[in-house]
């Protein structure tokens, strides 16, 4: 019962979402075709303008525009962009897939990597830890706009060994593996600008629980029982350090979609952040529209696939999922 619960609140959650995302530009105050032309309305004639209202139905009743929406989106047909004159599904499509690629790896060798580190940093004396906890909670001081514009700069710019925008290279021949490698090439400064900023949330949460689990009466036996080192930091030390930095894994995981803006924006790598800024300057509502339904849909089901995979991870919560 409980489950179901759950899993109906999640469906509750979603349907708020797209109706929000459908009165948004009903609220707005002013001519709806401004919202959805923008400032080229004054270039339409009034037959164009006729056509636009027919278009978008909104000569109907509310409850009929919203029937309408609700099949426009089971269908995927969320009309053109005005800005980039492409269908907004293929251009937020193609745009979800270079962002899934840069946050997936952002999130996973940040959680390795700031894990181990962390797990370090406890598992040695307090002196010899103070410079690396100060040097990579200092990480999280600098902002994402500034480490990437460093990088740009110095690599880009300066030594010229990484481009400096995109995700891959326009005009050229290439084979899958020299594709692979120019995509790499591309995808190197921004990823490593996330990595920076991400790291220290999971170094401090896994220096933290590692240094509760050795204070635990269960550390105290296993070392009285002579049970080998290695045994203990694998079995006993990482194992339960680690359901507090899943927990942080998990919610990095519902910003998948959402957390990479700046850093697209700078690199102007084509994902969902790049596309959702170049939209708002462009002022092409209705591409806008559904880029925020694109990220909300997916930080809620995120959100629920967490759920589901932490009942695995920690059994203590499998009544409560």
């Amino acid at each position: 019962m409980k489950k179901n619960k759950k899993f109906i609140n999640y469906l509750i959650l979603i349907f708020l979402v797209i109706v929000m995302n459908f009165l948004l530009p009903k609220l707005l105050p002013g001519n709806p075709l401004a919202y959805i032309v923008g400032e080229d309305i004054g270039m339409l004639t009034a037959q164009e303008k006729a056509q636009l209202i027919s278009d978008y139905n909104l000569d109907k009743p509310l409850y009929i525009q919203f029937i309408q929406y609700i099949k426009n989106i089971i269908t995927l047909n969320f009309g053109m962009s005005f800005s980039k004159k492409l269908p907004i599904f293929d251009v937020v499509k193609s745009a979800t897939l270079w962002t899934l690629l840069l946050s997936t790896l952002n999130i996973i060798i940040s959680t390795l990597l700031g894990s181990y580190l962390g797990l370090k940093s406890a598992m040695k004396k307090k002196e010899k830890s103070l410079k690396m906890n100060l040097f990579v909670s200092s990480l999280s001081c600098f902002p994402l706009f500034w480490i990437s514009m460093i990088l740009l700069v110095l690599f880009s710019v300066k030594l010229t060994i990484f481009p400096s925008f995109g995700a891959y290279t326009v005009y050229g021949d290439f084979n899958i593996i020299t594709r692979l490698l120019d995509v790499l090439t591309h995808l190197i400064l921004p990823l490593t600008a996330m990595v920076i900023t991400s790291i220290s949330s999971f170094y401090i949460q896994m220096r933290v629980s590692v240094l509760e689990v050795l204070n635990e009466d269960y550390i105290f036996m296993a070392k009285v029982k002579s049970i080998p080192d290695e045994v203990i930091k694998k079995k006993y030390i990482l194992r339960n350090s680690l359901l507090p930095v899943f927990t942080i894994f998990m919610l990095n995981i519902g910003y998948i979609f959402s957390g990479s803006i700046v850093v697209e924006s700078v690199f102007s790598y084509p994902g969902l952040g790049k596309i959702m800024f170049d939209s708002i300057i462009a002022r092409d509502y209705p591409l806008i529209q559904y880029c925020f339904l694109t990220i909300s849909t997916m930080v809620i089901l995120s959100n629920y696939i967490a759920d589901k995979l932490y009942k695995y991870i920690d059994p203590r919560v499998v009544d409560k999922v």
